[in-house]
């Protein structure tokens, strides 16, 4: 389990210097430039994503049970999974109107998907990822909001074409994930 923690305090940690150290954020920006910044905070990134992928396949290993979901929970998540991929490509999608409408639609996707996980699965290793990446979004969804209110930034209209773009290609990734990326990368298959 100590892996799967310095995994997330490394990977959530780097993402939430716009939260915690904004400023210290901007001037490493401005000493290093834009470009080195980007590479170093990738490379903290991927040791931290690494090390939450070790961890959790360590801790899932010597599983601790904390509660039993019921199984329409976890049929339920299958709906909060597909809900998350299509907020997730929203944000990436130009012109559509999840992300005019939410502003920060990946982090409206990882709280989906998080809650989701809570709600599907009852063991430690669970509770401790999917919980540590719902608090994460939450806070910093309210802090993005909150900056952008401050700024005065508005998102670009959505379209129609910018809506069904997003949907067609959340669908179409849910439909890989579900039914063969997950087994295959997790070994979980939530189709089952």
């Amino acid at each position: 389990m100590s892996i799967l923690i310095l995994g997330l305090l490394i990977f959530l940690g780097i993402h939430s210097l716009r939260i915690f150290a904004n400023d210290w954020r901007n001037r490493q920006v401005a000493r290093l430039g834009e470009k080195r910044w980007k590479g170093v905070y990738a490379l903290v990134s991927l040791i931290g994503f690494v090390l939450i992928c070790w961890g959790f396949g360590l801790a899932r290993q010597h599983p601790v049970y904390l509660y039993t979901p019921p199984m329409a929970l976890r049929h339920l998540n299958s709906l909060f999974t597909l809900i998350a991929l299509v907020l997730f490509f929203a944000a990436r999608v130009p012109r559509n109107h999840f992300k005019a409408k939410i502003g920060h639609p990946q982090l409206a996707a990882v709280k989906v998907w998080a809650f989701g996980h809570l709600l599907a699965t009852g063991m430690l290793h669970d509770v401790v990822l999917f919980g540590a990446f719902l608090l994460w979004a939450v806070v910093l969804f309210v802090v993005s909001k909150r900056r952008d209110r401050l700024a005065g930034r508005e998102y670009p209209a959505g379209t129609l074409r910018g809506d069904v773009l997003t949907v067609v290609i959340g669908v179409a990734v849910w439909i890989a994930f579900a039914f063969w990326l997950h087994l295959w990368l997790i070994g979980v298959n939530p189709m089952a």
